[in-house]
């Protein structure tokens, strides 16, 4: 499978979120289930630190039956590539190939926590893909994603995987990747919203769901590559910072942000909704809706 098939495997929206791996295990197997039944049907959850993560892609795979699990992202410092692979080949014999395997470095804390050696980054990818392609049985590339947005892990994503899942980025971003690696590469950024007009309300849910983010070095980097400054990087992100990486408003305020995306290069938007209690159900209810247009040419 290459990055145009997972592309169309994965479709124009998927639902990123923190909820199906955090809550209650039931009510996780009944929102699954509906997503699934509502057409959303691509899951993206985070690799946290990579406790359990594979647990919960069984539990999900098993509850969506027609859907594709993304790890979005697994850190490569707290299970060796041969553990991924036999844990995913696991995976495919009990519900076929529907896992997509996400792969981050994180930061240097996360490898020092493991006992490893963050050193160059790049090469550190490098060296766990080599080991997932030794392992006996592995994803294939093309079910394989980086979690890049430098130039040099980008370039990395386009030649070993079938592309990136970038955090954090606005739309322009996706146009400059597009323009760097070529046609072929998945590029499916992660894409926060937040269903409130007001707008008060909405850069606070904002800031309180991502906010944070902005203070890591790496965001902080990418985001100056992109053009803004000191201004904008406060603690908590600017208002035009907000307002470019976060959509808000009505659904048809959404639909203009996830349209963006697409029409900027991207070919899947990682849909994170911000600013609910529990499982956001109704909210994933209203991103459904955009389905029918978001997949009309």
């Amino acid at each position: 499978m290459t990055g145009r098939e997972l592309a169309g495997r994965l479709g124009p929206v998927g639902v990123w979120s923190m909820e199906l791996r955090g809550a209650d295990r039931a009510e996780v197997q009944d929102a699954a289930a509906e997503l699934d039944d509502l057409g959303l049907r691509t899951l993206w959850i985070p690799g946290l630190d990579g406790s359990g993560v594979l647990d919960d892609t069984d539990l999900l795979l098993a509850a969506a039956p027609h859907s594709s699990v993304v790890l979005g992202v697994l850190g490569i410092w707290g299970s060796s590539a041969d553990q991924v692979a036999s844990r995913v080949a696991r995976l495919d014999r009990r519900h076929g190939p529907r896992a997509v395997v996400g792969l981050g470095v994180s930061n240097p804390d996360a490898a020092k926590s493991n006992g490893q050696h963050f050193g160059n980054p790049v090469d550190a990818m490098g060296a766990y893909l080599d080991g997932l392609d030794a392992a006996t049985t592995s994803p294939s590339a093309s079910r394989r994603l980086l979690g890049a947005m430098g130039p040099r892990m980008v370039a990395l994503a386009a030649e070993r995987t079938a592309g990136i899942h970038p955090f954090l980025v606005p739309p322009e971003y996706s146009a400059g990747q597009r323009a760097a690696i070529g046609p072929d590469p998945l590029i499916a950024p992660h894409q926060a919203v937040v269903l409130e007009t007001d707008p008060e309300r909405a850069r606070a849910a904002a800031r309180a769901g991502v906010g944070m983010f902005i203070g890591f070095p790496a965001y902080r980097n990418n985001l100056r590559r992109l053009g803004y400054g000191d201004s904008d990087l406060v603690p908590g992100g600017s208002d035009r910072l907000i307002d470019a990486l976060v959509a808000w408003g009505d659904t048809d305020a959404i639909h203009q942000r996830l349209r963006e995306q697409l029409d900027a290069g991207a070919d899947h938007v990682a849909v994170h909704v911000l600013g609910g209690d529990g499982i956001p159900l109704a909210q994933w209810r209203e991103l459904a809706s955009l389905l029918p247009a978001l997949t009309a040419l």
